[in-house]
């Protein structure tokens, strides 16, 4: 992950430079080499994914590409994805980033180990039926991400037994999702006070545009509210579908995701199919303009 941007840009090699320095490890040749089991871990996992995020946007700004010229009117990520939106936006460094990344996948890893869980998508039923599911499950709902899919996560009886009812009431599908633990949901208490007080050792700036929350779908304009919504995003529900309606009701017209992949991009145009949807994952998309 990440080795042709980092063979091909200088600014990207930077970047995966300063990640190995602040982390005191070769994160590095983790991502190029694996092992794939030890990369896969929450508490790696996260660095690296924003480590290879912010290695494609320094490689586009180094080209002056066109998707990066001018500033975006918002930035908005899933997740793990709203640090990388923050560093883009100037709220964090790169350097303090990435640090809480770090934290951050090391106290949800440990959460999923305190309180097991699992989650599981389900496609095709309404969020109101979905939520009627988790009442009478004591499943939580953890990702609303849009077009009819939605995560849920909990305890695993309960989520076998949301999956049954949710087959039962007509889901297009159903499946039990390969992950560490049910993030975003009140399993993850145990690291909230340790979040708490990793965020209290970072400085964080107003934005330069503004965030949409992953909890609320609003927008963000000052440190302390990003503060606030980096506690609150770890057992609350991320509002993919109402951010990015929120984004069509605001005029935006087109949205670039830079990162590994290209899921966000498919969530959008299932929500909003008027808008614009551009990626900058590797290097042969940052060779061209085009979608």
């Amino acid at each position: 992950m990440g080795r042709d941007v980092y063979a091909a840009s200088a600014a990207a090699r930077a970047v995966f430079r300063r990640a190995d320095a602040v982390l005191d490890m070769p994160l590095s040749r983790l991502c190029f080499e694996g092992p794939e089991e030890e990369l896969r871990q929450t508490v790696n996992a996260q660095p690296a994914i924003v480590t290879v995020s912010i290695a494609l946007l320094e490689a586009a700004r180094e080209r002056d590409h066109a998707l990066v010229q001018d500033r975006p009117g918002f930035v908005a990520g899933h997740s793990l994805g709203e640090y990388t939106a923050l560093i883009a936006a100037g709220a964090l460094s790169f350097e303090e980033g990435l640090w809480l990344v770090r934290e951050r996948g090391r106290l949800m890893q440990e959460a999923g180990e305190r309180n097991p869980g699992t989650m599981a998508a389900i496609m095709g039923l309404d969020e109101s039926v979905v939520q009627e599911i988790c009442q009478e499950s004591g499943a939580e709902i953890c990702n609303l991400n849009g077009a009819g899919q939605i995560v849920i996560g909990g305890r695993r009886p309960a989520v076998l037994h949301a999956m049954e009812l949710a087959r039962a009431r007509g889901a297009a599908k159903v499946t039990e999702l390969n992950v560490s633990g049910a993030f975003h949901s009140s399993l993850m208490r145990p690291a909230v006070e340790g979040m708490r007080a990793a965020l209290s050792r970072v400085t964080f700036r107003d934005p330069e545009v503004p965030l949409i929350a992953n909890s609320t779908a609003q927008p963000l304009t000052t440190g302390t509210a990003i503060r606030e919504e980096l506690l609150r995003q770890l057992t609350s529900a991320v509002q993919w579908q109402r951010t990015v309606e929120l984004l069509a009701r605001l005029g935006v017209k087109a949205v670039v995701e830079i990162g590994p992949g290209r899921v966000l991009a498919g969530l959008i145009r299932r929500i909003a199919r008027t808008v614009h949807l551009y990626n900058l994952n590797s290097v042969k998309a940052l060779a061209g303009d085009a979608p």
